[in-house]
């Protein structure tokens, strides 16, 4: 049903990437959430870790809206899901406000996302080598695209009264209102590694004291209320929030939740959690749950076997390189793991699981389920894909088509099995991933909501498994 959503919304994006996009939102939805407001969190794009740092400062689950991996038409609907009966929604750009998937125009892009959600759009400027020509800056990105409507500047890493005024000044003569201003502040800055932030389940302690000197930097250098204001300027959006059961019932989707419902107990489906495994969409467990399947997380850091009555395996992504001297030490888990996929039991595994499923992982035993090896590289993998699924498996039917996304250090020797999991056609023809058995392993990231017949049909294939 089409209703219409009346939630102030702000999207907070940056000209370019390192100017402090994460700093800002994830403060400001901190310092609202501690006002009492209940603030939505969203990350444009397919990023895993900053939702974490967002879920944290609001204690909602942080969403992801990216309109590659699921369609334009989709960002609306699963906006509308997330922010239902909130306050506020803070949605964190990627990239540059106008970057999107390479050689695809503004498709998936901040700027794409600001103009379906008609949001207005919060400019996080870095500062710090700039005076006057921040107008110039700030003008380009605010005419470029009449659509986009820039509401404001915070200005990142000023270096001192001085230099505040001047690019104050600046701003004031080019029409665009400042919203804050923010020093540099290099003790609240999360720590990095190879694949971007280091995610909040390896550090908890020290990413709530973090998101904490956000909350007071934001706070202390922003005008929360003219931010407030500004959201309250969004209009009313017309559309059907988006529903893990809002499948059409006489699709092939509602046929599996149908399966996934059948008489017994509801299919245990044990999903891979953690501080090496933390890459993970909200929407996946809530489709699942939709299907009739028990959702039931576990550490394969700590946790000596699989969840009782587990009869479905998700390993989705992470850091196993990180942590892979401990995983191969718990090799009761690594033997239940394989014993299970031996049985021909469901398994999806997406980058991480699919190292994790490997003989070896930088010389580590791994589950021994695939007959490939896998190590650190110093190339980074990382752009969208578009897949065709090129054999059968548990999680699609051949010819399923899934837009996705790989981001990784790494490299599986060989790079697909007998039976490939997909077929890229875009932006390079080639195979990738492995099917044996019940096993559907690749590196490629996808996004359940975009294609909810492959949550359903993984359900199903775990109620059979009972």
């Amino acid at each position: 049903m089409v209703t219409s959503l009346n939630v102030p919304r702000l999207v907070v994006a940056a000209p370019s990437s390192g100017s402090g996009k994460t700093t800002v939102a994830t403060g400001l939805m901190a310092a609202f959430s501690e006002r009492g407001l209940a603030v939505s969190p969203h990350k444009a794009g397919p990023d895993y870790i900053d939702p974490g740092y967002h879920a944290l400062a609001t204690g909602r689950p942080g969403r992801n809206l990216d309109a590659f991996m699921c369609g334009p038409e989709l960002v609306g609907p699963l906006f509308a899901h997330g922010a239902a009966g909130c306050d506020l929604a803070v949605v964190e750009g990627v990239m540059g406000l106008y970057d999107g998937a390479a050689g695809r125009g503004e498709l998936a892009s901040t700027a794409q996302v600001a103009k379906l959600l008609r949001a207005p759009v919060v400019l996080v400027v870095d500062a710090s080598s700039q005076s006057r020509s921040v107008a110039a800056l700030v003008h380009g990105f605010a005419s470029f695209d009449p659509q986009v409507r820039l509401g404001g500047v915070i200005l990142n890493k000023v270096g001192s009264d001085r230099h505040e005024v001047m690019l104050r000044e600046a701003l004031e003569e080019a029409g665009m209102p400042v919203l804050g201003v923010l020093r540099r502040a290099p003790q609240v800055a999360a720590p990095s590694r190879h694949l971007g932030l280091v995610p909040v389940a390896e550090r908890r302690a020290d990413a709530l004291a973090a998101v904490a000197a956000l909350a007071e930097q934001v706070r202390a250098g922003c005008d929360l209320d003219a931010l407030m204001a500004l959201a309250r300027t969004a209009p009313p959006m017309a559309c059907e929030p988006w529903s893990p059961e809002g499948a059409d019932p006489a699709s092939p989707a509602c046929e599996a939740r149908d399966l996934g419902r059948s008489p017994g107990r509801p299919p245990v489906i044990a999903v891979a959690g953690g501080p090496a495994f933390t890459f993970s969409y909200a929407e996946h467990a809530e489709l699942l749950n939709a299907a009739g399947a028990e959702v039931v997380t576990f550490d394969p850091l700590r946790d000596e076997s699989l969840p009782e009555h587990t009869a479905g395996l998700v390993i989705g992504g992470g850091f196993p390189e990180v942590y892979a001297p401990e995983l191969s030490a718990n090799e009761r888990l690594r033997e239940a793991v394989a014993a299970f996929a031996a049985r021909g039991g469901p398994v999806a595994a997406e980058c991480a699981g699919l190292l994790y499923l490997a003989r070896s992982l930088d010389g580590k035993p791994m589950c021994g389920v695939l007959d490939a090896d896998a190590r650190m590289s110093e190339r980074l993998t990382l752009g969208y894909r578009e897949a065709v699924a090129v054999s059968d498996s548990p999680l699609a039917a051949t010819g399923t088509r899934l837009r996705g996304h790989e981001f990784h250090r790494t490299v599986v020797e060989p790079g697909a099995g007998a039976a490939p999991a997909w077929g890229f056609t875009r932006p390079e023809r080639r195979v990738e991933g492995f099917v044996q058995q019940g096993v559907h392993a690749s590196y490629l990231h996808t996004h359940w909501a975009a294609e909810p017949s492959v949550a359903l049909r993984f359900a199903r294939a775990a109620a059979g498994n009972r």
